[in-house]
């Protein structure tokens, strides 16, 4: 089905129903202002002139034939619809039954989710002796079917309503009903509630949660490029109180008197008005921020990230101290809630962003786990990030709001790294003690419940440095079932600023299935180009580790040419500030970077080539050099003689 998270530029009306309802003269009729009896059965796309209608949206009109043989042509063209036309005979009321018990069920079946029009054509046919409204008639249907928009009747013969048929199906595209309102509660929808919220917050230039008349005025002058007069701001605030008293107070208009001015022109049948209002300030027709008010990506290369500004954060530690009344240095769940009530919803309620911060023994997050939340996101999905960002109520643009890193690869030319945030790949066997370690970097209890994540998990946090420097540290545990296909990708290990292998010391198939996951993991390393610092953590310190752990361990770490494993217990909170450990690793990317026997070789061999090389240059060279001193010598010798 047609695309409508944005305003159209060009409209597709599908005009279907009953055969002999009318389809064809109607269409004829409305695309040449003219009556012309015995049209074609079924006629060929038709254009309406642009300037019909006061948008000048070129709208296209696709006739369908009703023929039960011609079922999938015509669901393909449904599919295909920005609005859909279903007709009746005025004359013939079986043709009404089967809008309710064959095309809306049709349409539904389809899952064809645009507005539908429903027109009663021959109306100069009806018989004067079975007169009935409109209302009457249609009343039943758009109860049950309230994806109907609009509900006409028309006559092709007499001119009657023939273009206002098109006119409304326009509107209803253009200005759809069904983002807004709830046709059956008979309310704004939450989405649309949210936008107005954050828009009327945005409007509310001294923060006194009223519209004054002057930002009444600069508001109307905004949206619609026309101030209002006294007499009219006087007249809007009228209407409003005598409906809702507390919608206006002795400060102006207040938030409920904003939506339920808005409720009254949706029901009033002035979509266009709330639809200005939410484009204007940047909404597409899905109530979402548009692409135009928002980067669509942030081009980079795979082993760069993208990170959050100095502005950014300050932005961002000032929300949190707007809400942290009681400077706990904590929010509570219903202040995240209250925060993301102008966006479309909380970002943070599901994966992979659930439960990833710390929090306090309440449940309040605190301003790290707040911090942490958010350079998650702007790592993962930075468009969101910044999208989200605008959504409560960040004034800069994205340029402000974010940075690209280097390439770690410049890193480790330059023997540093200057990033704020590291990600780590977290690898180990089951029952290693992975999400121990995950649990016990937000600071939660351990457990000897055993809990198989079959899906990736993160945890971020703050980690100190010295000096007082902070850095955010994500750990990314990648489930033993699952690194098969992240090494399936050649870039999967770009974003990886540190890889770490934890296995169980008291169980040597733990072992012996952590040091494959090495091999494997930084064989791919050498393989794609994506070599990554790696650490070894020997996990569950408090109990009495297998016969040859420590020869083991140490063969291995001596093997790949990295550092010997670090000893952790979760159960007695003794991590060997493995955590600091790590971010020190990142922030030396040219350093612990494991070697496999096959990628030894390789360099080996390139080393080699190289020497070869250079002493054939330098024989090359010597060549030349002793063939141009003979040619000196053999002309001197001839010039003497």
């Amino acid at each position: 089905m047609a695309n409508q998270s944005k305003q159209k530029n060009a409209i597709r009306i599908v005009v279907a129903g009953d055969k002999s309802t009318g389809k064809s003269s109607l269409i004829v009729t409305a695309v040449s202002d003219t009556f012309r009896p015995n049209p074609p059965p079924c006629l060929p796309p038709s254009r309406l002139p642009d300037d019909l209608f006061p948008d000048s949206v070129p709208i296209t009109i696709i006739d369908t034939p009703s023929g039960v043989e011609h079922t999938a042509k015509r669901a393909e063209e449904f599919q295909r619809a920005d609005a859909v036309v279903l007709t009746y005979a005025c004359d013939d009321p079986e043709t009404l039954e089967n809008l309710s018990s064959y095309w809306l069920p049709e349409l539904r079946r389809l899952e064809v989710n645009v507005p539908v029009i429903v027109v009663g054509c021959k109306l100069d046919l009806r018989d004067d002796e079975q007169q009935v409204s409109l209302e009457q008639v249609m009343s039943p249907i758009m109860q049950q079917f309230r994806e109907i928009e609009t509900c006409i009747e028309c006559s092709a013969y007499r001119l009657i309503q023939i273009r206002e048929v098109f006119y409304y199906a326009q509107k209803a595209v253009i200005h759809p009903t069904a983002p807004l309102f709830d046709q059956e509660t008979q309310t704004l929808r939450p989405q649309c509630v949210k936008a107005l919220k954050r828009i009327f917050i945005l409007c509310d230039s001294d923060k006194d949660g009223a519209l004054s008349d002057a930002e009444l005025n600069e508001f109307q002058v905004k949206c619609f490029n026309a101030p209002l007069q006294p007499s009219e701001i006087s007249g809007v605030k009228r209407v409003v109180q005598d409906k809702l008293p507390e919608g206006v107070n002795d400060r102006g208009l207040t938030l409920r008197g904003f939506l339920f001015l808005h409720a009254l022109f949706i029901e009033k049948g002035r979509l266009e008005t709330t639809w200005t209002v939410l484009r204007k300030f940047g909404y597409n027709n899905d109530i979402r921020l548009d692409g135009d008010f928002l980067p669509t990506s942030f081009k980079h290369a795979p082993d760069q990230s993208v990170e959050l500004t100095n502005d950014a954060v300050d932005f961002l530690k000032g929300i949190f101290s707007s809400y942290d009344d009681d400077n706990d240095g904590a929010i509570r769940a219903a202040d995240v809630d209250d925060l993301f009530s102008t966006a479309p919803d909380c970002p943070w309620s599901k994966s992979p962003y659930l439960g990833v911060a710390s929090t306090t023994a309440l449940g309040g997050l605190t301003l790290h786990g707040f911090l942490s939340e958010w350079a998650l996101m702007t790592l993962l999905e930075p468009s969101k990030s910044v999208e989200y960002l605008k959504y409560v109520m960040y004034g800069g643009d994205a340029t402000s709001a974010i940075r690209l890193t280097r390439k770690r690869r410049t890193d480790r030319k330059k023997r540093q790294s200057e990033r704020n945030v590291y990600q780590c790949f977290v690898f180990g066997p089951k029952k290693a003690g992975k999400s121990a370690l995950l649990d016990a970097f937000l600071g939660r209890p351990f457990s000897d419940a055993y809990n198989h994540n079959a899906d990736e998990r993160y945890a971020v946090n703050v980690v100190d440095g010295p000096a007082g420097s902070q850095k955010f540290l994500v750990l990314r545990e990648i489930p033993e079932d699952k690194v098969k296909n992240l090494l399936s990708d050649k870039e999967s290990l770009a974003a990886c600023d540190v890889a770490l292998f934890v296995y169980d010391s008291t169980d040597e198939s733990s072992f012996k299935k952590t040091a494959e996951l090495l091999v494997e993991v930084a064989g791919h390393g050498e393989d794609t180009g994506y070599e990554v610092p790696s650490l070894i953590v020997s996990a569950k310190d408090d109990e009495d580790s297998y016969i040859t752990s420590i020869q083991d361990s140490t063969r291995l770490s001596q093997d790949m040419g990295i550092d010997a494993p670090v000893p952790i217990s979760a159960r007695l909170e003794d991590f060997s500030n493995i955590f600091r450990r790590i971010v020190t690793t990142a922030e030396r990317p040219h350093l612990s970077i494991p070697e496999t026997e096959a990628g030894r070789s390789k360099k080996q061999y390139l080393r080699l080539v190289n020497r070869s090389l250079m002493v054939a240059s330098v024989g090359a060279a010597v060549a030349i050099a002793g063939l141009a001193a003979y040619r000196v010598y053999a002309a001197r010798r001839n010039t003497s003689s």
